[in-house]
This record gives structure tokens, C-alpha cells and sequence, in this order.
């Protein structure tokens, strides 16, 4: 379920979750640009090309969730710290052009549901195709939706796709 794709163009819950991290990442710096550099333009986020090249198959949503939580955490703490005047200022954002930072944490606060309805309905297409397949809650997980079976196939890959130098046997003994 965690890698279903229901097309080639559309990421699975996974790659959803570990686009969500990356974005924070980005997020936490855009938001300290808009307090300590207003002047300087935001970096542009490439969302595909990272998604490409970052091999988020291989990183773990575990991880990359709780990044999104500390990072978030810790942007909370400085956004209700800041003065009024600090929320006007302005920086140039590549894909929304000239933006405060009151209306770019309004884009930032529709980001992650915008992609929880993404993942509602890869879930609902996986449930379509896989009829047989009890449901995603702990109490009914069967081994197979479990984490622990979802990291298994992550070592098999690993071990399937990848040299056995030193580097990967101890990547893989580690997941």
C-alpha cells in the first residue's frame, strides 16, 4: 500500500510523505528568510527533480516524518514570538512572486492536507485494486500492510539492486 502508484505520474503515499519532509526543510528556511533577510529571494524547490533524484524509495517515512514534526515544531516556536510588523515583510518567491509572510504561511497551512487528500485516494485506488485486503487501521493490519513488512521489502530491493560492497551490506543491515 505504502508504494502504490495509481499511474507513473503519481507519487505513492511514501514518496508523498518523504516530498512533505523535503518541503519542510525548504519551509524552515523560507520562513527564517522572511524574519532575518527579507530582501533576499526565497530558492526555488524543484519538487520533481528532487523527488527524482533524492532515491526517496530508499529513505524511511518514519524518519522523514518526524523531521516534518521537529521542523514544524521549532518554526511554531519562532512564529509566535515574532512582532506584528515582522509578518508584513516581504520576500520574492519563485513560483508565487512577491508574497508576505502572513500569505506564505497561508500556502504553507494548505500544503500538507493538500497532500493528505492525495493519500486518501491512492489509498482508496490500492483498496479498489486490492478488494481482498483488510483495512489500513492497527487493530486489522495483517503482516503484510505491517512496517515491519513494508521495511522488509526495503531490504530485499537493497539487496536485489544494489552491489553487496561494504557500504551496502551496512545500510541494509541498519534498516
Amino acid at each position: 500500500m505504502w508504494l502504490f502508484k495509481p499511474s507513473a505520474e503519481i507519487w505513492s503515499i511514501h514518496e508523498i510523505i518523504l516530498h512533505l519532509a523535503d518541503s519542510e526543510v525548504c519551509a524552515y528556511e523560507v520562513c527564517r528568510r522572511f524574519i532575518a533577510e527579507p530582501d533576499h529571494p526565497a530558492p526555488a524547490f524543484d519538487v520533481v527533480q528532487w523527488a527524482r533524484c533524492l532515491g526517496y524509495f530508499h529513505q524511511s517515512a518514519r524518519e522523514a516524518l518526524e523531521i516534518i514534526r521537529r521542523l514544524r515544531s521549532m518554526t511554531y516556536q519562532v512564529l509566535v514570538m515574532l512582532p506584528e510588523p515582522v509578518w508584513e515583510q516581504t520576500l520574492e518567491h519563485p513560483k508565487h512572486g512577491r508574497l508576505s509572510l502572513t500569505q506564505w504561511v497561508a500556502i504553507q497551512e494548505r500544503h500538507v492536507p493538500h497532500h493528505i487528500e492525495q493519500m486518501k485516494k491512492n489509498y482508496e485506488k490500492w483498496r479498489k485494486r486490492n478488494p481482498g485486503r483488510k483495512s489500513a487501521n492497527p487493530s486489522s493490519m495483517d503482516s503484510a500492510e505491517s512496517g515491519a513488512s513494508y521495511k522488509g521489502k526495503q531490504k530485499v530491493f537493497l539487496r536485489n539492486n544494489f552491489k553487496r560492497n561494504r557500504n551496502t551490506r551496512v545500510l541494509v543491515e541498519q534498516l
